[in-house]
């Protein structure tokens, strides 16, 4: 276990460690501002959804299938119960506030720190897994996501269906099923746009802290209740939700792994979409990031032994 455990930390630290550059290059006024919002877009339109066709560019056994089916299906419905979960709380804050940190408690950053986790600790197999989720995530938080932010008049069914996550998701879907691939170069260009995930969602990530106000983080106990749901209670309820279904290791090693990443850097954006305060959306994101240095390998291993692997 102790052995799991240092080597699951040092993959997290290897991730923050890209994010320490982010971090630096963004106090160096390096990266900041209108870069950050192409990175951004980069990564949300081009590299997600290449690593998301990337991941199910395997063979279709009839097992796979009824996995694929089935992951997406409890991804789907994690979220909805998640969502569920947090109109208990923070019922004593300010619109603005309450909704935000809703929202953060729902959504854990996937994409720009889920997949390269769950690279890092189940290996590049498990991807379509992290795929599984990130699709889910699209579909959900631009439905289920909107309504929590925004309510009903924000809600468009154009976005819920127009997205990276899904527009990805239906190629991806269309390939696995089908056995279609793309001409080589295509594919080649596919893989090597995926592959820049990791590092570049790394030092965007650090950048965005470097522009935060840590300060103002540390100082509000709400910020502490909402990061130790989303850190800590989310992903344990997930653990222990998903243990008597009988998922294989790494389908549920994966799902656990990606319910315990801290707060997306979408919480920020869509407050700021729907005309809410942005400040404790982004003291959200900035508090439980760091925090995560230390949830996160315990999770790690924690789903690991619990599946088995």
């Amino acid at each position: 276990m102790l052995d799991s455990f240092l080597t699951v930390t040092g993959q997290v630290a290897t991730l923050f460690l890209m994010m320490g550059v982010g971090f630096v290059l963004g106090r160096l006024g390096r990266l900041t501002g209108a870069a950050l919002d192409q990175l951004s877009f980069l990564l949300l339109y081009v590299v997600c959804p290449c690593i998301m066709i990337d991941s199910f560019l395997v063979e279709p056994t009839p097992a796979l299938v009824r996995e694929v089916l089935l992951g997406g299906g409890i991804a789907v419905g994690l979220y909805a119960l998640t969502v569920a979960f947090s109109l208990l709380f923070f019922r004593r804050q300010p619109p603005d506030a309450r909704d935000s940190l809703r929202f953060g408690v729902v959504y854990g950053n996937n994409g720009f720190m889920g997949l390269p986790l769950v690279e890092s600790v189940l290996g590049s197999g498990a991807l379509i897994y992290g795929a599984l989720s990130l699709a889910a995530f699209s579909l959900t938080s631009w439905t289920l996501g909107v309504l929590l932010m925004g309510g009903r008049r924000a809600f468009s069914l154009k976005n819920a269906v127009l997205n990276p996550g899904v527009l990805g998701l239906a190629v991806s879907l269309v390939l696995f099923l089908t056995g279609l691939r793309f001409p080589s170069p295509i594919a080649g260009a596919i893989s090597f746009l995926g592959d820049l995930n990791t590092p570049l969602a790394m030092v965007v990530i650090g950048a965005q802290l470097a522009a935060s106000d840590l300060p103002a983080a540390f100082r509000q106990p709400v910020l502490y209740l909402a990061s130790l749901l989303r850190l800590v209670v989310v992903p344990l309820l997930t653990a222990l939700l998903l243990l008597p279904l009988g998922l294989s290791p790494g389908l549920y090693c994966a799902l656990v792994l990606l319910s315990a990443v801290p707060t997306a850097g979408t919480t920020s954006l869509f407050a700021q979409r729907f005309g809410r305060d942005t400040a404790p959306a982004v003291q959200f994101i900035t508090l439980s990031t760091l925090l995560s240095i230390a949830t996160l390998p315990l999770f790690a291993v924690l789903a690991q032994a619990l599946s088995g692997l």
